[in-house]
């Protein structure tokens, strides 16, 4: 596993390097770390510059001797430039399975968004001093996307303790096919045949998840939640609530009008959980 591990030199991105050199990763995983300065008309002297550049610097050389003693390899630099763009093209030049970055508005939303490969936005764990193990909440809806998501959780190595919950959120969508006014006029027993038939794709989809974490030996717990509130919503409420560290879910990969039209679930949870998000492709 190639990682691009990009922190902004500033306090979420100390935050982030303390929470990333604190989990296990997967054995011969590399890293690349990438602190990056965007050049700032207010800078009214070199010796800014120079500060600036230096945070950048330090911040790297840190994650460098903290990642390594782990038996990972891990290179680093200090670059100058617009983050977002260089993130990007640092990642497809080194193939990065994985792009992690620390919380910063405008720069990870971007990430996320354009990223040909996965991305977590990593920011500190609220419950550190009060709770020692992990909660990482897996949302699914049953596509091959989720399904993904759920693999990247089940190969992945994870501390003795770490509490899972797979959340799929019921969602009532009429077939395309059917035109409003056709008989029988949405009666009753279609509607509720529609939300049965929704009910179920949620349990099945939760079963599937829990099916490849099991088989990694991983035990999760369930959570179906009838759709009262956008998608996102809910997960980002449930998030809160369970006190989840993490949470994982799948990238349907839209573009364009698709995107424009219908939102991103993905982005919109990455940018605005109160925890760490990973966004699996």
């Amino acid at each position: 596993m190639k990682i691009l591990l990009a922190l902004d030199p500033s306090a979420a991105g100390e935050a982030a390097l303390r929470e990333i050199a604190t989990r296990p990763w997967p054995a011969g995983a590399t890293f690349e770390v990438v602190s990056v300065i965007e050049p700032s008309h207010l800078w009214t002297s070199s010796e800014v510059a120079r500060q600036a550049a230096s945070s950048a610097e330090k911040l790297v050389r840190l994650a460098i001797e903290q990642i390594q003693p782990k038996g990972h390899t891990a290179t680093g630099a200090a670059l100058s430039g617009d983050p977002k763009t260089l993130i990007l093209e640092r990642a497809k030049s080194i193939g990065a399975g994985f792009i992690i970055v620390s919380a910063h508005v405008g720069v990870s939303g971007a990430v996320v968004r354009y990223a040909p490969c996965s991305v977590e936005i990593v920011r500190a764990r609220i419950q550190t001093q009060t709770r020692g193990n992990w909660k990482v909440l897996l949302a699914t809806d049953g596509s091959e996307y989720s399904q993904k998501a759920a693999l990247s959780v089940a190969e992945r190595p994870w501390t003795a303790g770490t509490e899972f919950r797979v959340l799929s959120v019921v969602e009532f969508i009429l077939p395309a096919t059917r035109a409003l006014f056709e008989p029988p006029f949405l009666d009753a027993s279609f509607i509720e045949n529609a939300r049965m038939e929704a009910m179920k794709r949620s349990q099945e989809a939760i079963t599937r998840a829990r099916e490849t974490l099991s088989a990694a030996g991983l035990d999760a717990s369930e959570s179906i939640s009838v759709l009262l509130d956008t998608p996102k919503a809910i997960i980002l409420d449930e998030a809160v609530l369970w006190g989840a560290d993490l949470i994982v879910l799948g990238s349907h990969g839209r573009h364009g009008v698709e995107r424009f039209l219908l939102g991103s679930v993905s982005e919109t949870i990455a940018t605005h959980a109160e925890c760490s998000v990973e966004v699996i492709r």
